[in-house]
This record gives C-alpha cells, structure tokens and sequence, in this order.
C-alpha cells in the first residue's frame, strides 16, 4: 500500500467521489444543518459558503500538538466560515465573519503544493466540514500535480457521515474536537442542534476509518485520530463524560486536553463563561483523562 492513503486511489474513483460530493452541494447536505439549497448556484445556507471555498491564510504552523507539527510545521490552510458559530471564538473574524478570499479549485490545489514545496510534514485542514466537496476537487488536482503528504482533517466534528466517508481512504489523520458532552451546551454556545450525538457519531466514524494515533520514528503523526478537548469554565464542557465516550471507542485514543480558553469574541455575555479556568478545574479534567493517551 502506498502512502499517503490517496495515492491509492484510482481515476475511477476520485471521478465517483467526486460526483457523490457535488451532488451533496446542488441540495445542500454537506454537513449537519442539511440547509437543502444549491450551492454550485452560489446560494448560500448557514455556512455563507457557495461554490467556492474561501480561505483566510494558508502557512507552515508551528503551534500544533508536536505530531502534527513536527519540526518544519504542519501545513495549515483556514478555510472561512464555519458550520458552528461558538460564541468564544478566538478566530470569529474568520468563522463568524468570514474574513478571505474565495479560491477555485485550481488556487486551492497551488495552496496545498506550496506547503509541500516548504516543507510541511501534512496539509491541515482547517474548520473543513463545509467545504468537503471543494477540498476533494482541490486535492484530485493536487495529487495529479505531485501532492506527496498526508492530509489532517482539522474539525470541530459537526461532520455529517456522508461526508466523512468521501474521505475514507483521502484522509489519513483525523484532528477533531469533542467540545461538549450533551446537546444543550452545544446549542446554547455554539449555536447548533445536536451537537453531542452527531460528534460522538462523527469520531467513531473517523476511528473507524484510522483508528488509534500512530507516529513514525521522528515522532510525527501518519495516521489515526487525535482528539482536541478544550476545557471550560465551571465544567461546562462535561470532560467527564466527554473522556467516557472516548475510551469507549478506544482505550488508547490520543487526546489533547487544553487549557488555553480565553473569554473571547461574544463570552462576556455569559457569566459563567467570562473567566480562564482555574488549575484546579484543569487538573480534574487531566484525572477525568486518565488512562488516555494525553499528548500536548
């Protein structure tokens, strides 16, 4: 088998992964909100993204988790917009208010070819789960043009499972949020229904696909799942059972436990978000943890 997984497929199969994608875009179910409009008409739904993807900036990042940075960056590209609309963004000029460009397809596939060319150790992807017919055209282009490195899928996990299994095979390293252990939370500050049902749903579906978290000898990640689990305020992100349901998809699932929540954009709105969390609710999220394997 070669590597990365996409170099395995063959014509006939990017052409049929393709057509199912953008047969998703003309009645819009790209993603859970299931908006039904036809964006290959550049109609817009709740994501305000039409044909084309728009991009905020692409370059190597150095501020991931050290598998996925490794030491020349990870090739990161911000798509705009977002499919969730979380109330302390600390991007919401670009997922709220949708700071960039749009790209064609062929702009895209230059993107991704630039981080190679830099050095980058994968193209990561993020906030994608609205563009995944888009990223698909632009990786085919890419691939055909010499595209050598593995791709990370950077999601907050409101993925619908039509989606995810397009990139069955496509995407090698799933990089993808667990924010919030019950649907309430997630309707209340990320402004989305079913938040919990359709992550939990989406994760398993991408461990599924590449299960546990798997490093080369420099330590770099080249497949697997890494979940990102930001810690709230006054236990509002329900670690807990957040860290529950991940061992018992795998006891061995990777897991980034964060600490770094800021109040920003729209927090100070709610009070029991208007703080950084204290060392001691950080602490019981790294023991609710335990048994994982925590990577920073």
């Amino acid at each position: 088998m070669l590597y990365p997984s996409y170099l395995n497929l063959t014509e006939e199969e990017w052409k049929e992964r393709l057509e199912k994608a953008f047969s998703m875009l003309e009645d819009c179910k790209v993603c859970p909100h299931r908006c039904g409009i036809n964006r290959l008409e550049g109609e817009k739904g709740f994501c305000k993204t039409g044909r084309y993807a728009v991009v905020a900036d692409y370059f190597p990042h150095r501020g991931e988790e050290k598998p996925i940075r490794g030491k020349k960056g990870s090739g990161t590209v911000f798509f705009s917009y977002c499919n969730m609309r979380c109330v302390y963004c600390q991007n919401y000029t670009i997922s709220h208010l949708g700071e960039g460009e749009e790209m064609t397809p062929e702009e895209l596939s230059e993107a991704f070819l630039t981080l190679q060319r830099l050095g980058c150790h994968n193209i990561n992807l993020v906030s994608p789960s609205h563009v995944v017919p888009q990223i698909l055209e632009a990786l085919y282009i890419a691939v055909k043009r010499g595209l050598r490195i593995p791709v990370v899928y950077n999601t907050s996990s409101y993925d619908s499972l039509e989606s995810l299994k397009l990139l069955e095979g496509i995407v090698d390293i799933y990089l993808a949020d667990f924010k919030y252990g019950d649907g309430e939370a997630g309707r209340k500050y990320s402004k989305v229904k079913n938040y919990y049902d359709i992550a939990l749903s989406a994760i398993k579906e991408m461990h599924r696909q590449v299960g546990d978290l798997q490093l080369n000898e420099e330590g770099i990640a080249i497949r697997g799942v890494l979940i990102r689990h930001l810690v709230l305020p006054n236990r509002i992100a329900g670690t807990e059972k957040v860290m529950r349901d991940i061992r018992r998809i795998s006891s061995k699932m990777a897991v980034n436990v964060m600490d770094q929540y800021m109040p920003y954009y729209e927090a100070f709105k709610y009070p029991e978000l208007s703080r950084r969390i204290t060392q001691e609710e950080y602490e019981m999220a790294l023991k609710e943890a335990e048994g994982l394997t925590v990577i920073l």
